[in-house]
């Protein structure tokens, strides 16, 4: 016995108005989600920069205990990592010169305008300049709990 086939003379597959649709739905789900993954990654920055800003404040209480005084502002946060000249430093305190999460140097001045008993310490932000709001905003040690 001799099979005969037949042949469909439809193609299976998806219809380029089919495509552009899942596109479309794609681009909005994108378009709404977006946003507040950036939200969640600028919250998260900020946190670590706070997080960053109390473990060098952590490092500069160590740096007095070996020293007697913080960091002149000259001197700065190399003094965690590099001998200035004094004979008690028992460093490095820390392994290299900390980055805020936008790849900045955090700022170090004392004594501090905002704690004149100790020092000022921040992170310029997102923007990388003084002051700002919002996203830009500076993250401070006067500020911190």
């Amino acid at each position: 016995m001799k099979k005969t086939y037949t042949q469909r003379s439809t193609q299976a597959g998806f219809t380029l108005i089919e495509i552009m649709v899942v596109v479309i739905i794609i681009g909005l789900l994108s378009a709404m989600i977006m946003p507040n993954l950036f939200k969640s990654k600028h919250k998260a920055d900020v946190v670590k920069a706070q997080n960053d800003i109390s473990k060098i404040e952590s490092t500069l209480a160590l740096y007095r205990l070996d020293n007697f005084q913080y960091p002149t502002t000259s001197e700065g946060l190399d003094a965690l990592i590099t001998n200035p000249g004094k004979n008690t430093w028992n460093g490095p305190y820390l392994d290299r010169k900390p980055k805020d999460p936008w790849q900045n140097d955090y700022q170090y001045v004392r004594p501090g305008t905002h704690n004149p008993d100790k020092f000022d310490l921040w992170s310029m932000g997102a923007d990388g300049a003084t002051g700002g709001e919002g996203d830009a905003k500076d993250i401070v040690n006067w500020e911190q709990g």
